[in-house]
């Protein structure tokens, strides 16, 4: 129903004072209905209250049957009856539901559905009951259940639901369209454009859907397609309701007056066969609900909200003698139905009141009703008492059923498994006076510990790092611990220790002794990046991804390629993908695959990172390979070539991309034939249970071509039929990328096993034996050889746990199959025996007759540590072209990459999954020889063209308000040329910090900053200190703090449609400095580490020139830029607020001054007596910069001829 122009007095009825219910009685409830009637003090009863005796009925005519209280002083919203058993369900206005049994309305069940809106429609399905909300549908039991709860857009305002079949719904609202739902798989599947203000009331025939429009019309729509097929303007102000029966559309409304709206006395009434108006029906009421109750005529209900009722035939005359009256408790009637058997008519009113009429003594709502099923009687009361005080007592007093099922009260099985508390270690002082008689010792009590009390530790851990005492250090660098007996120290999850210094003084280097960059995990979402390491190990990848440049603002394969250039540049530094990440969350596909995880479930580990890494493999092989198929030149950063891709397909498409044929094949004997493509491929395990032994390659061959019986449409039978359905491939790809789905123990056993099994084979296999107390014979031998004299592994350790081979040999067969098997170091040495040609040799000469060789090169492992939530680590071979450039060394080397942690490793560890706490992940198998199919050059696809002029994104921006001046052709920077930067920064994410029992502060997580406004000055030549860059960062992120006092940042700065300021994206900027960066350009500024830090720029040390640096002395604090600029410029900065333009020019004045002092560089002694008379300076102004104008200038402290003459 339509509320508008109804009573105002309803606005009083806000949802907030109806969440619970107040014992005492209502300030709008009649006094006069809770007469005889005591109210509990603990609460009002949850047994209906009855109002009055059921009066006598007379056959055919209808009056009162029986009034109840569903919730007290709270407003009935809805009333429905139920279609499958004799049940009357009403909804209030503070969101309850309670449904009634029966003519005598007794209280079946009771339930709270939404906590803040009212229930504006109720529909009864076989199985439940569906609730509409403002902006939710709830399906219920009909005991309270709840069956599904499905969320609409905040922005829905929800009216009326339509069930068009037993699985199919329609809601529609106060909104420009009507949504349609799958009630099996709890779905949107279409949605349907209508005009507004929408839709309040939906009704169906067998030829038309019928919507009622608060604008007062009604429309026909199509059954099918949902089109407008008619529409009757029935009313000039609003609909209030309308019923549809056989040929006749009845409706009621209010009309537009001088003074606003009022109820039409005028029931239109539209004839369906003809689609007119046919002549308008006058009632004596005011009519706000109809409807039709076909019993012997077509006749019409027609109810006001005051409570008065008419019945009369749409093409007749209304007799004022057919008027009879509700006796409601509240003011208005709220709500009206009618029953599936026309024998009851239920009415709700404003002040919770519901009232059955009926035409019978026992009426049924239903032709056909089933049974109602009710809840076990308690019998609790007809049970003897028990005195717990009784010892004696027997127990056995209270009955308790015989079963053998699982009952509800008992503990799942792994919190009942037998778990032993470990024995506290014996003193150290009892061990050492021990004195022993035969096997029995006897030492004098220490008297350490109470007597015959032994504490034990619940907690298996002390917070022993929590002393201040304690160095900054990772979890990998502490003692064994218990909880951590399996997991080895290096594949322990490594954090960092921030001090007040951040992350200055913590030691990258104690875990990463390599030049290779770790990155950095405290980043959110960063558990990419072990597969981010991979990637950027893969030549090709990384030298493809790293040519590549495109014009949107968050492209994945963009940001990954600056990630790899900051990886090329770095020795040994971490690295953190935060431009990368920031990128990857505002993909709408990455958080609908459920790739974006909130802070708590990642530090948690609430998600499973081994699906959630599987995931992401694919997301983002998929990501790059349709970002890099776009083949434009930007028109956004001019100057940038083409893609490095001249075909259609992308270079990721050619690396990983492999395609395949899928046959589906009907009973019937009707073959379809389809050809796709794929990037990775997903194990399938054999269902085998008896510990079969099954070689890696025969696992993958199925998992490749895959065969299985499905249901599929069959075109020649036309229905669904069971196919059979088959896999095959028809080209191999350079790089192999497996999934190994091990997300079960199901997965893991066969993995478990089939190690097993391989250590047994290969232990036969070369001369060993087991023994029945599984001790090996060959346990005193180092090392194992075949019996060719080929050294297979130092150790028989190495063998254990190991069923992946490091090599596999595919071929493509001529009828279009595919042969896989296990590829050892033997069998290279035998075709060298044959006299074979070399491993390259013998690679391409094979390829030209279909085979491929693929070699092993990274593994991802899941690692399972229920103290910190597990974590993600990977393996890789990295190969010899980054040895050469790191390391200036040709070799190849596995190693281990924990997030800053690189150490490297034996090859045989990358294969040894203890599935205890090392589970395997994902595979990459890459081709032989493959860095010589591809052009790895590195060509800067940035050119100069980025750092000329540029629109701005802020709509209101002017010229006027311009703050800097592009570079013009002839001003292009040259190698060395001095540039002064400054950035100012705005916070995301607050710091979390925990104090310390000392009072001392402990940094959790820091604060996650981001660049809001980057300045670079021209640092030479006549327009030397104006800026040529003055950018503000748009961003799509929740801003916490502007920090306005440090950044000059105000809200609104950032934001396109209000800002004034030269607005550009973050790429764009990240751009014209990564230009600078390479064309060799030194940059001057104050504390430019972490600037770049957070602008996630890596960049040389040679060019950057610092003046926190400069004018530092060793083991001294650092000084800040407006105590510099004071003392030696006597310039007095950051008055009120930062301004990046003025610290960016008074850092290269700095600079000036301090080559002036220096002698550039060449007097370090006098430069020196400078610094102590600087800090002097400082500690007596308590390195304040005094306000008052007359204080005496710094500079006359200064000795004689090192006096400033300021730019």
């Amino acid at each position: 129903m339509n509320f508008e122009g109804l009573d105002p007095g309803l606005a009083e009825y806000a949802p907030s004072i109806h969440s619970t219910l107040d014992p005492v009685l209502d300030a709008h409830l009649n006094p006069s209905l809770l007469q005889n009637v005591e109210l509990d003090p603990e609460g009002v009863a949850l047994d209906a209250l009855p109002v009055q005796e059921s009066v006598h009925i007379m056959e055919g005519v209808y009056s009162e049957l029986h009034s109840v209280v569903a919730e007290v002083g709270v407003p009935v919203t809805v009333s429905h009856f139920d279609l499958h058993e004799e049940m009357l369900w009403v909804g209030s206005h503070g969101g309850h539901a309670t449904s009634f049994f029966g003519p005598a309305l007794e209280r079946y069940s009771s339930f709270q559905v939404n906590g803040s809106d009212d229930i504006r429609q109720i529909q009864s399905l076989e199985n439940g009951i569906l609730f509409l909300t403002k902006n939710n549908l709830k399906y219920m039991a009909r005991g309270g259940l709840i069956i599904f709860d499905y969320l609409l857009d905040e922005s829905e305002d929800m009216h009326s639901l339509l069930l068009t079949d037993s699985s199919t719904l329609l809601v529609g609202g106060l909104q420009n369209h009507i949504l349609e739902i799958d009630l099996n798989t709890v779905q949107e599947t279409q949605k349907y454009a209508v005009e507004l203000p929408g839709v309040t009331i939906m009704r169906q025939t067998n030829r038309f859907f019928f919507c009622g429009h608060t604008s007062g019309k009604v429309s026909l729509r199509d059954l099918r397609s949902f089109k407008v097929e008619h529409e009757f303007d029935a009313f000039s102000g609003s609909l209030s309701d309308f019923d549809v029966h056989g040929n006749l559309l009845a409706a009621c409304g209010f009309s537009s007056r001088l003074t606003g709206l009022a109820c039409d006395r005028f029931l239109k009434v539209y004839d369906l066969r003809m689609m007119r108006a046919i002549t308008p029906l006058q009632v004596h009421v005011d009519p706000a609900f109809l409807r039709f109750i076909p019993t012997y005529t077509s006749r019409l209900a027609i109810i006001s909200q005051s409570g008065q009722c008419q019945f009369c035939e749409p093409t007749g005359l209304a007799n004022p003698a057919d008027i009879f009256h509700v006796n409601p408790v509240g003011p208005l009637l709220m709500t009206f139905d009618v029953s599936a058997s026309k024998q009851a008519l239920a009415f709700g009113d404003s002040e919770g009141c519901v009232h059955l009429w009926s035409d019978s003594p026992e009426p049924s709502f239903n032709p056909y009703s089933r049974e109602t099923e009710f809840a076990l009687p308690c019998l609790v009361d007809s049970l003897p008492p028990l005195d717990w005080s009784q010892d004696l007592l027997p127990l056995s007093l209270i009955p308790v059923p015989l079963t053998t099922d699982v009952l509800l009260s008992d503990w799942p099985a792994a919190n009942s498994a037998p778990a032993p508390r470990r024995a506290p270690p014996v003193d150290a002082e009892i061990l050492r006076t021990m004195k022993k008689v035969g096997f029995i010792g006897y030492a004098p009590n220490p008297r350490t510990r109470l007597r015959n009390q032994i504490p034990y530790r619940l907690k298996e851990l002390d917070n022993e790092f929590d002393s201040s005492s304690q160095v900054t250090e990772s979890l990998i660098g502490r003692e064994e611990e218990p909880h951590l007996h399996m997991v080895s120290k290096k594949y322990r999850k490594v954090t960092i220790k921030y001090s007040k210094l951040g992350l200055e003084d913590f030691d990258f280097k104690h875990y990463n002794k390599t030049l290779f960059a770790g990155l950095e995990p405290h980043i959110p979402n960063a558990y990419c990046n072990c597969m981010i390491q991979v990637l950027y190990f893969l030549e090709p990848v990384r030298c493809l991804i790293q040519n590549h440049l495109c014009q949107k603002e968050f492209c994945l394969a963009c940001e990954l390629g600056f990630l790899f250039h900051m990886l090329d540049l770095s020795r040994g530094d971490p690295c953190q993908g935060s431009n990368f990440l920031r990128a990857f969350r505002t993909i709408p596909e990455a958080s609908a695959l459920g790739l974006i995880l909130a802070d708590s479930d990642e530090a948690s580990g609430k998600g499973n990172l081994a699906r959630l890494i599987q995931r992401w493999n694919r997301f983002i092989l998929t990501q790059l390979h349709q970002d890099m198929q776009e083949l434009e030149v930007p028109q956004a950063y001019r100057g940038v070539g083409g893609s490095f891709c001249s075909s259609g397909d992308s270079v990721i498409g050619q690396l990983f991309s492999c395609e395949m044929e899928n046959c589906s094949l009907c009973r019937c004997g009707s073959e379809t034939v389809r050809t796709s493509s794929t990037l990775l491929f997903t194990l399938s395990y054999p269902e085998d249970k008896t510990g079969k032994n099954y070689d890696f390659a025969q696992v993958l061959k199925r998992s490749i071509c895959l065969e299985q019986n499905t249901q599929a449409w069959c075109d020649n039978c036309e229905k669904y039929q069971p196919t059979i359905q088959t896999r095959n491939i028809r080209h191999l790809p350079d790089i192999l990328v497996i999934n190994c789905e091990v997300n079960s123990s199901k997965e893991a056993d066969f993995w478990r096993i089939q190690a097993e099994v391989a250590f047994k084979m290969a232990i036969k296999k070369y001369g060993g034996e087991i023994s029945k107390n599984k001790e090996f014979a060959l346990a005193d031998r180092k090392e194992l050889r075949s019996p060719e004299g080929l050294l297979l592994c130092s150790s028989i350790e190495e063998l254990k746990n190991v069923w992946l081979p490091f090599s596999i040999r595919m071929k493509m067969t001529k009828n279009k199959g595919l042969d896989v098997c296990n590829w050892t170091d033997g069998d290279e040495v035998q075709l060298s025996s044959l006299g074979a040609p070399s491993q390259w040799g013998l690679a391409k000469a094979e390829e030209e007759r279909g085979v491929c060789v693929y070699d092993l090169m990274a593994t991802v492992v899941h690692i399972l540590d229920s103290r910190t939530g597990g974590s993600l680590v990977a393996h890789i071979k990295v190969g010899e072209t980054y040895h050469q450039r790191k390391e200036g060394v040709t070799h190849q080397q596995w190693y281990l990459f924990n997030d800053f942690l690189i150490e490297p490793i034996d090859k045989h560890e990358s294969v040894q999954f203890d599935m205890n706490w090392k589970v395997p992940a994902i595979l990459y198998y890459v081709k032989r020889n493959l860095n010589s199919r591809y052009n790895l050059n590195i060509k800067n696809p940035i050119e100069a063209s980025v750092l000329l002029a540029e629109a701005s994104l802020a709509r209101k921006q002017r010229k006027t308000h311009t703050t800097f001046i592009p570079l013009m052709l002839s001003e292009m920077p040259q190698v060395g040329d001095l540039v002064g930067l400054d950035a100012e920064f705005v916070t995301l994410n607050e710091e979390e910090a925990e104090l310390r029992s000392d009072g001392t502060k402990s940094t959790i997580k820091p604060s996650q900053m981001s660049v809001a406004r980057i300045t670079c000055v021209r640092g030479q030549g006549p327009n030397e200190g104006i800026p040529f860059i003055d950018d503000y960062i748009s961003t799509q992120e929740q801003v916490v703090d502007y920090l306005t006092q440090y950044s000059g940042i105000k809200p609104g700065d950032l934001d396109a449609k209000i800002s004034s300021k030269h607005l550009t994206t973050l790429k764009s900027t990240y751009l014209k400095l990564r230009f600078l960066i390479d064309i060799g350009v030194k940059f001057v500024g104050h504390g430019l580490q972490k600037d770049f830090r957070v602008i996630n720029l890596m960049v040389p040390k040679d060019q950057v020139l610092d003046t926190v640096y400069l004018f530092h002395m060793p083991r001294k604090r650092m000084i800040s830029l407006r105590f510099l600029a004071w003392y030696f410029l006597d310039l007095k900065i950051q008055g009120e607020t930062h301004d990046s333009i003025e610290d960016a020019r008074t850092a290269l004045q700095l600079y000036r001054k301090y080559l002036e002092l220096s002698k550039n560089g060449t007097e370090p002694e006098s430069f020196h007596k400078v610094l102590k008379g600087l800090y002097e300076k400082g500690r007596k102004m308590d390195w304040k910069v005094p306000e008052p104008e007359s204080q005496t200038s710094p500079k006359r402290n200064i000795p004689a001829g090192h006096g400033g003459a300021s730019l």
